[in-house]
């Protein structure tokens, strides 16, 4: 399944083009509007006060409920846009942003407002697409499930890698703040309100399950490395700016003796620890596959920053004003998941 996202942030709509779905797939409508649901702001005072209904319109590849397997196209309408805000800073990039390379790229024939096509706003069709993948999925019996695993340095409860109390992340998914210590989360909040307050943003952790994947699926090559094309679907969500997979960068000041996942006796095949995420090689080997993604900082901040005037390149200040979220992580994790289903659909026999 290959997707295609349009629009802009502050434009009439987005949506995306989904190619390569499953024929006969029965479209879950309460599902998708729960899925949805999730990333949608205007619910939660850590988030942007903007307010979007995010219903999803299917245009083509649905026919009596059921997926035709052609092109699948879904379009949400932008109601609650406010351009003005963006008038001010039209020709001064916001630092952290896409504003200037945008720029580069596109020579100012970019729509700025709001961030454009750049915008996290993008991510809503994304969460729609993730949301067919997952159906198809679980019509082969894989889950996919993430929760907040850190917010400016404050940690969730751990999970073991090997064997995660799926219940506990299912569980999580249905909170406003996805995590499994509802005490913990309380501590991640304060310190998004903390930032908030001080004109500024956090960033955070998000760590992803997929569970039922059999082992042998994959490859060590480009197109469908299991890592590979996990990492490209990841770095195409706006904000994610690295990976690990299993105990990822915890792997550096460990010894192989530590590190190597023991082999247990039984069928299926399994290991006592899952420090390589459920992959080696590229390739299944049936335990979970979990990775962590780290997400920036929200850019937009109120503080006042050092910038340039891209019509004279002139240093200038710019004070960002509009509604913008403060720590972005409990609205980006149904994000993750959706890339993560995304990403399982190309590789060959998941879906087959």
């Amino acid at each position: 399944m290959r997707y295609s996202l349009f629009g802009e942030s502050h434009g009439p709509a987005i949506g995306i083009v989904l190619q390569g779905v499953p024929s006969g797939l029965a479209m879950d409508t309460d599902f998708i509007r729960a899925e949805m649901a999730r990333r949608a702001p205007g619910k939660s005072p850590l988030a942007t006060a903007r307010s979007e209904k995010d219903e999803v319109r299917i245009l083509s590849g649905v026919f009596e409920g059921r997926t035709c397997g052609t092109p699948l196209c879904g379009v949400i309408e932008n109601t609650d846009t406010r351009s003005r805000d963006y008038a001010a800073t039209r020709h001064l990039p916001r630092p952290g942003h896409a504003d200037f390379t945008a720029n580069m790229r596109y020579k100012g024939f970019e729509d700025y407002r709001g961030g454009g096509h750049f915008s996290g706003r993008l991510t809503a069709p994304l969460v729609f697409a993730g949301a067919v993948a997952k159906l198809a999925l679980k019509a082969r019996g894989v889950e996919v499930a993430a929760r907040i695993r850190a917010v400016a340095g404050v940690e969730d409860a751990p999970l073991d890698l090997a064997e995660p109390d799926v219940e506990a992340l299912r569980e999580a998914g249905k909170k406003t703040f996805p995590v499994i210590d509802d005490a913990r989360g309380n501590a991640m909040q304060q310190a998004i309100l903390d930032a908030r307050s001080e004109g500024d943003s956090v960033g955070g952790l998000i760590e992803c399950f997929a569970l039922g994947l059999p082992a042998g699926l994959g490859s060590p090559d480009f197109d469908e490395n299991i890592e590979s094309v996990m990492a490209r679907h990841m770095f195409a969500v706006p904000a994610v700016k690295g990976i690990a997979f299993g105990s990822g960068f915890d792997l550096a000041a460990m010894k192989g003796s530590a590190a190597n996942d023991a082999f247990l006796p039984g069928r299926p095949t399994r290991t006592r620890t899952n420090h390589n995420g459920g992959i080696n090689g590229g390739i299944s080997n049936g335990m979970p596959v979990v990775f962590t993604v780290v997400v920036k900082p929200t850019p937009s901040i109120s503080r006042e920053q050092d910038t340039v005037d891209m019509r004279t390149g002139e240093a200038a200040r710019l004070s960002i004003t509009g509604r913008h979220d403060p720590c972005i992580l409990s609205r980006a994790v149904p994000v993750i998941e959706a890339a993560c289903a995304l990403a399982l659909t190309e590789i060959p026999g998941v879906l087959s």
